[in-house]
């Protein structure tokens, strides 16, 4: 993962894919404390392959995900917001728990929506927003 700072503050992550720079987005980009990382779907970033299986698929979108989030400090437990796009509704019942796992303590907003996805071999592709928690200032209080 790269990341790259711009003119207006905002501060650009990249997995390394070549697609992210053929379509010109980036995985996830920082505003204040706010992380917006784009769909991101099941591929393995490092060789560019996708298991088959939708269960496979879904681990590695969490995986490719958690990654965006830790080159903005934050993690899963950070998530507010998650879109699930799924190209078949019987997925849902399969992946849920898989989902339940993940957010076990953010327990984020989240949709999941049935779609055609722009590659066949692709089952799922999952969006988040996240927020960065500010650092924790001792009490005064406290010895």
């Amino acid at each position: 993962m790269a990341t790259l700072k711009t003119a207006g503050g905002l501060r650009r992550i990249s997995s390394g894919s070549t697609f992210e720079a053929a379509a010109g987005y980036s995985r996830a980009i920082v505003d204040g404390d706010s992380v917006l990382v784009s769909g991101t779907t099941g591929f393995n970033y490092a060789d560019m392959s996708i298991e088959a299986d939708a269960v496979a698929q879904t681990h590695q979108c969490f995986a490719n995900i958690s990654a965006a989030l830790a080159q903005a400090n934050c993690s899963l437990d950070d998530v507010v917001r998650v879109r699930y796009l799924l190209t078949e509704p019987e997925l849902f019942t399969l992946l849920a728990p898989i989902f339940g796992e993940y957010f076990a303590r953010a327990r984020p907003a989240a949709t999941a929506m049935v779609v055609g996805l722009i590659d066949p071999r692709l089952k799922i592709e999952i969006e988040v927003d996240a927020r960065i928690a500010p650092p924790e200032v001792p009490s005064p209080y406290i010895a």
